[in-house]
């Protein structure tokens, strides 16, 4: 699949993840809340939680900047966690999406770094950056 140009722009949208992402909104991790609460839900941008987007849930997604945020715990980690993380950042990209991944521990220990990643997203990653 190739790229798509912003007048075709247009994200699956799984009806059938609907369930297992209200369930995730409710439970959010730690860090996940954290990012929400304290930054995304009053981000300059309107930034939509556990969106089900294609066959994934992605933690957090903003239409405006077409940035999925990620928020990863242990099991990204791991050989198959990485692999799977790979194709899916990959498929995500096929739609034009840029992935951007911050650890549990960069949300819970660096907190105003990953902000200002996101905060400057735009300036940094937009179609005039270098």
């Amino acid at each position: 699949m190739n790229k798509l140009n912003h007048s075709q722009f247009h994200l699956p949208y799984n009806q059938d993840l609907i369930p297992q992402a209200k369930e995730l909104r409710k439970n959010m991790t730690p860090a996940e809340k954290k990012l929400w609460v304290d930054f995304l839900r009053d981000f300059k941008f309107r930034v939509l939680r556990q969106r089900p987007i294609d066959y994934f849930i992605v933690d957090f997604y903003c239409a405006a900047l077409k940035l999925v945020i990620e928020v990863d715990g242990d099991s990204h980690f791991t050989e198959d966690g990485q692999a799977y993380d790979q194709q899916r950042t990959h498929r995500l990209e096929q739609y034009g999406l840029s992935v951007v991944r911050f650890t549990n521990q960069d949300v819970l220990n660096n907190f105003d770094v990953v902000c200002h990643k996101i905060q400057h997203w735009p300036e940094s990653h937009g179609p005039h950056a270098s």
